[in-house]
């Protein structure tokens, strides 16, 4: 069964950084784009990042020029660097997967918690 496996969540101060990682358990080749989703207490999931097969990135308006997504084929792992963090960006991340054969996987989720 693929799985993806993330890890890097926490709790962390105002203006902090974190560095999340999603490892799938199949090579990249059989992977398209791949995102870190995330979800807040009350609201909805949304997507925060993503990166195509070609490279291709992008970010929801409010984590532009504080997030970086990227990812590492020869470790089969995607990460999400996360810096100068607010206390709105307090949610579950959510890393998700496109296989090329349209099927969509879902990590279990990293809680980042940013305090004051």
């Amino acid at each position: 069964q693929v799985q993806l496996v993330e890890s890097g969540g926490g709790l962390v101060q105002a203006g902090g950084s974190l560095r999340l990682s999603c490892t799938v358990s199949i090579s990249m080749l059989f992977i398209n784009g791949m995102g870190w989703y995330r979800q807040a207490p009350g609201k909805q999931r949304e997507l925060v990042a993503s990166i195509s097969r070609g490279g291709t990135l992008t970010y929801v308006e409010s984590v532009k020029g504080r997030f970086t997504i990227s990812r590492d084929n020869a470790k089969n792992t995607v990460y999400l660097q996360m810096n100068s963090l607010k206390p709105e960006d307090t949610a579950v991340y959510y890393c998700n997967a496109e296989r090329v054969d349209s099927r969509v996987l879902w990590g279990q989720g990293t809680l980042v918690t940013v305090s004051l």
